[in-house]
Parts: structure tokens; sequence; C-alpha cells
């Protein structure tokens, strides 16, 4: 106990969604596994429950990762609220306010040296401030969506409006100018969830706060853009540590924070299947296609004459969606499943593509196994992940442009862009690109690459206690 009082603590403040909790529990035990304890907190619900079972958790326990030590704090809140999103967060702001400044209190005698939250609790910053703890981010988009963010809070340059809803998007960090349906589509007035878009404005309007913005990339991947905004906003240290699902799988450590159950026989039938001869196809936890455009796809899919792995999640609870149902022809042919370990997926030889949402975590994984992506987003940062991967990238055909196509893909066109992204010379292409950018994030992870060297100098910075303030706790 005299020695783990001694290490430095730090708290991770999560938004309870799954793409939220992976990436910064990831970076939790990064930290943790440099000699540092953590103390994990989300929601109870929806995922804490899950999370707690799944990694046999005791709330306040430490389990130890490398030479640190990782714990976990559950509080309630309102979560009731699923379809009101604006309900919902301002019902995690009030309580996540009070239970952290709890939390704080309650390690008095081992002090919280830093808060560090993800875009979705931006409030977490104003606790640090409040009781003078230093803060940090982790950013789990692109960094060209974070330069995009603050190039839309801080006006500019112009942006679509209700009055000119095509206004092609001049920002200066190249290499890209973004169409109207190419920047994040929060931002467009035309946005049903705009509101989502707000939330993550208010961390956009917060960052001078926090001393490190950590971002779930990699410098040689996002160069000028990182290069671009760490100019723009010389008060903060904006470094790339990615990707850190990478870095995770080196340490050893059974935390997991997917908590889904996997089909214990994924790897086995993929094991069974010739080389590049599956589509792996995943839309993410969140997006919910019509069921004719699922009937389009796997007739596409069948059409193309490739085998498939397909993740097909039942509905959201709370949400009135039907489950979707697939041909049978399909599930005789491939095979489908609620869940799967998507990194040993992408990483199998008989994956032949990726048909994907394009949300971050998806793009990183699929960038750094080296898989080319078809690129089928549906809105947020998705849209924009997607003109990445297909026009500076160069690892992804594109099948649809998101919610503004507002038409449904046929399975021609599916069945044509698989074709595309398989067989030939565009296919190999697409894989010779892939393949590289899979060696550029394994050299930025390993030791003295820039995500190595980045992610040391932010610990040495946590556990140099001369450089933080004493804390001010606030009853």
């Amino acid at each position: 106990m005299e020695m783990e009082s001694s290490l430095t603590h730090v708290m991770l403040v999560s938004f309870p969604g799954q793409g939220h909790i992976s990436p910064l529990l990831r970076l939790g035990k990064l930290i943790a596994s440099k000699g540092l304890i953590v103390t994990f907190v989300t929601t109870e619900h929806p995922l804490g429950k899950k999370m707690r079972q799944a990694n046999n958790i005791q709330d306040g326990v430490l389990k130890p990762v490398g030479i640190g030590f990782l714990r976990f704090e559950f509080f309630e809140d309102g979560f009731v609220y699923v379809q009101d999103f604006d309900l919902l967060k301002k019902s995690l702001e009030v309580s996540g306010k009070r239970e952290i400044k709890n939390l704080v209190k309650k390690y008095e005698k081992q002090p919280v040296r830093c808060l560090i939250n993800n875009a979705f609790v931006p409030w977490v910053c104003d606790i640090a401030e409040e009781l003078q703890i230093p803060s940090a981010v982790l950013w789990v988009q692109s960094c060209a969506c974070l330069a995009t963010y603050y190039y839309y809070h801080h006006q500019l340059v112009k942006f679509p409006t209700e009055t000119d809803p095509e206004i092609t998007v001049d920002v200066p960090f190249k290499p890209l100018v973004l169409k109207h349906d190419e920047i994040p589509s929060f931002l467009h007035p035309s946005s049903l969830l705009s509101s989502v878009g707000g939330i993550i404005l208010e961390q956009i309007k917060r960052l001078h706060k926090p001393f490190f913005v950590l971002i779930d990339t990699f410098q040689e991947l996002e160069k000028d853009t990182i290069d671009h905004m760490s100019q723009l906003c010389p008060q903060v240290i904006i470094k790339p540590i990615g990707p850190l699902f990478t870095t995770a799988k080196t340490i050893n450590s059974d935390i997991k924070g997917d908590i889904s159950e996997p089909a214990s026989d994924c790897i086995e039938w993929l094991d069974s299947r010739e080389p590049s001869s599956v589509v792996y196809v995943s839309f993410g936890t969140l997006a919910y296609l019509k069921q004719e455009q699922i009937e389009e796809i796997a007739y596409g899919i069948l059409n193309s004459g490739l085998s498939c792995l397909w993740i097909l999640r039942p509905p959201l609870e709370g949400l009135s969606q039907e489950p979707h149902v697939l041909p049978r022809e399909l599930e005789e042919k491939g095979k489908v499943v609620e869940w799967c370990p998507q990194e040993k997926v992408l990483a199998h030889p008989a994956v032949a593509c990726f048909l994907s949402h394009c949300g971050w975590n998806s793009t990183m994984e699929a960038l750094t196994s080296g898989v080319p992506v078809i690129c089928f987003p549906q809105w947020g940062d998705q849209v924009t992940n997607a003109v990445y991967m297909i026009d500076v990238f160069k690892t992804g055909v594109r099948l649809s442009r998101g919610e503004a196509d507002k038409r449904i893909v046929q399975r021609e066109e599916v069945a044509d862009r698989l074709l595309e992204a398989t067989v030939g010379e565009r296919a190999a292409e697409l894989r010779e690109n892939a393949k590289r950018w899979k060696q550029e994030a394994e050299t930025a992870v390993a030791y003295g690459g820039s995500s190595e060297r980045n992610f040391q100098e932010f610990v040495d910075k946590l556990v140099d206690v001369k450089t933080m303030p004493n804390i001010n706790i606030v009853s």
C-alpha cells in the first residue's frame, strides 16, 4: 500500500458509449503500464454493469497492468433518456460533475494529478480547472476533423448555411478542400443530429484548458494537419499517440473495453476460407441502415462471388428499431454474428476487404491492418474519414456519400465496388497503399517512433510533480 500511494494517480472520465470507452481504456492501460495508477470512470448504465461482469471488476479495487495499476469507478446518471440526446447530456453533466468531485475527494490521500476525458464529456475540463488539477483530452477522431471543428467554432472560413447549403469549405489545412457533404455532417445545417456536433464544439471551446490534447492518430498519417493545428493553438500541446489499438496489444492485460460476447468460432471459420476471399462487414455500434439497404448489400455480396463475415448487431435498447434480416443464401455462404474480435479479423489473411461505416476506430484499425475499405459512411466524422480514405490515404473506394445521398445503393453497385477492391490492378494498388500505412503505423508505435516518443513525453510530464499544481478540494 505504501508503494501504491507513492505512484502518480491519473483519473480518466469517459462518455458511456462503446466507441468512446474502448480507446480511452486503451490509453488508461498504456498509462498504467508505465508505473502509474489509473482510475477509469464512466456511468453504470448502459455499459458499466457489463464491463464489471466481463472483467470481474470490483469497484475501486486495483488491477495490476504492467508496472502500474488500473481500477474502475462507475456512477449512476440519468441515462434513461436514450432517445433525447439533449436531456441525456444535461443529466450526464449534472451527475458527472458531482460524482467526479466526490471521487477526487475520495482519493485525496492519493491525489489525482491529472483528469483526462474524451470529447463528449467536455465539462471535465471545467472540474479540473475548478479543482486546480491539470487536464488532458483524448480526441478520438482524426486531426482533420479536429481542425474542421476548430475552424467552424472560430468562424475562420465559410461553412454551409441554410441559405447556402452547398458551400465548399476551403480549409487551409490541405491536402483537401471539403465539399459540403464531406465536412463532419453534424456541422451541416440540414443535420438532424446537430446537438451531437454541439457537444463536440463545447470541447473545442475549452481547447485552451487542457495542457495536452492527445489524438488517436499518428504523425506520418496526418503530418500537415497536425503541424497546422500545433501552430494554430500554441497554448496547448497537440500530440498524436496512435494507433492506440496497436500499442495496447503490447500490454499483457486481460482488461477489455468491448464487453460484447464474441462468436467463439469466427477465427476458426476464417481459417477454413481461401486467402482474400471474405468481405468483412460491420457498421459499428450505432449506425442503423434501412432493411432495403441491408438486402441490397447482401445481394451485392452474393453477386460478387465473395463470401462474407457480417456483424449484425441487435437493435439498440430503448429505440424503436426492427431487427435486420439477411437472405438465407448469404447466411449459408457466409457467417453472421453479433460481434467478433475486429482486430483479429482484419489481420486474418482470408479477409479481402472491409465494408465499413468509416468510424475513426474502424478506420484506424483497417489502415493499420493493411486492409482496403469499401466506404459506406452514414453521418458525423464518418463522411470526412471516408473522403480521406479514398482521396488522401488511397486505401478505399466509395459506396456512399453518407446521409446526404438520400438513396438506396443498389446491389449492382455494391458488387462492382467489391470487385474493384479485390480484383485487378486497382485492388493491388489499394492493398499496397494499405500495407504501407500498416508499416508506418507499426514504426510510429515502436520504441523511438513518433507516437511512442509523444506518449513518453506525456507520461514524463504526468510524473514530474514539480509541474503539477496542488489540489484544492472543493466540497
